[in-house]
């Protein structure tokens, strides 16, 4: 102990930066674990967490029998968590080596600005842009697109579930992909620029450098942030899948994830045993999920696992 606290001394400026995100931390992941216990008990408000009754495996059991409803969530969850992960990936890295290999660099510059900025906007805000191009009435691609390619009979989005993984895929990645691209960019700053010299001079051109130069380089970071994508495997952005879809049950078959499923049940029915179930569930295979990934990573590249 004497020793813990003489090394924390010593490099006490270290400690003082590392507080905050330490409290955020300690507040917002450790501090809520406590709530797990309500996965185990018939929660009530007058006896509290700890006086309420232990049902186990009651909520368990009622999570697994609606099967139609839990298959169809978990199904819908897993289905675009890999859309958007190897797709939004791959197009992170197709944008940050494209604004690198950009000949102008002030343009690309500007154009990494400028997308970068949908991820400051909400997705309360985005459902009305949504809405104002898919309107069955008003909407742009209804009333002017459409009709401009000779189509028009208008399509009546927000009635057929089967356009939405389509639309939300598109939404996403209108999203985030310009803000993904960043830390693949800070990577491709580092990479030393004597690699691609010494290519040119053996007669590499600007595909084969980025194949064999850039793409090599990249493979470390894209294994650390698919590590880390794997412990959320059972999570969704519900401000995407409840508020742009304005959680119309007409879409749910193919929009309704678990975190809409567990925002809607505590709306309609605060069965808050049932949705703390469900949130471990998620918790659990998120986190079996990540340390099996990393087993396989620590196999087959020591040096790219995170721990």
């Amino acid at each position: 102990m004497k020793g813990f606290l003489k090394n924390t001394w010593k490099h006490r400026a270290y400690v003082v930066l590392a507080l905050p995100a330490f409290l955020i931390m300690l507040l917002f992941a450790y501090v809520p674990m406590f709530g797990l216990i309500i996965a185990f008990k018939r929660f009530n408000y007058v006896d509290g967490i700890f006086k309420s009754p232990w049902n186990f495996p009651e909520n368990f059991k009622l999570l697994v029998t609606s099967s139609k409803t839990f298959l169809n969530i978990t199904k819908n969850t897993l289905m675009y968590y890999l859309i958007f992960t190897l797709i939004g990936t791959t197009l992170n890295i197709i944008l940050a080596i494209s604004i690198d290999q950009f000949v102008f660099k002030k343009a690309g510059r500007v154009m990494q600005t400028i997308m970068i900025i949908p991820i400051f906007i909400s997705y309360a805000a985005v459902q009305f842009i949504v809405y104002a191009f898919l309107s069955s009435d008003t909407g742009l691609l209804n009333t002017e697109i459409l009709p401009f390619f000779g189509v028009d009979k208008p399509i009546k989005f927000y009635t057929n579930a089967g356009y939405w993984p389509y639309i939300l895929s598109v939404v996403n990645f209108w999203h985030g992909v310009g803000y993904g691209s960043v830390l693949y960019m800070s990577v491709l700053a580092g990479i030393d620029q004597e690699l691609y010299e010494a290519a040119k001079i053996d007669g590499a051109n600007k595909w084969q450098q980025i194949w064999n130069i850039t793409i090599p380089m990249l493979i470390p970071m894209i294994t650390v942030m698919l590590l880390l994508s794997v412990g959320g495997i059972m999570r969704s952005d519900t401000g995407l899948f409840y508020t742009v879809t304005r959680n119309n049950g007409l879409l749910h078959p193919t929009t309704q994830t678990i975190d809409a499923f567990v925002l809607n049940a505590l709306l309609n029915n605060p069965n808050y045993g049932f949705t703390g179930a469900t949130t471990f569930y998620q918790s659990v295979v998120g986190l079996v999920m990540m340390l099996v990934a990393n087993g396989v990573v620590r196999k087959i590249a020591p040096e790219n696992a995170l721990f």
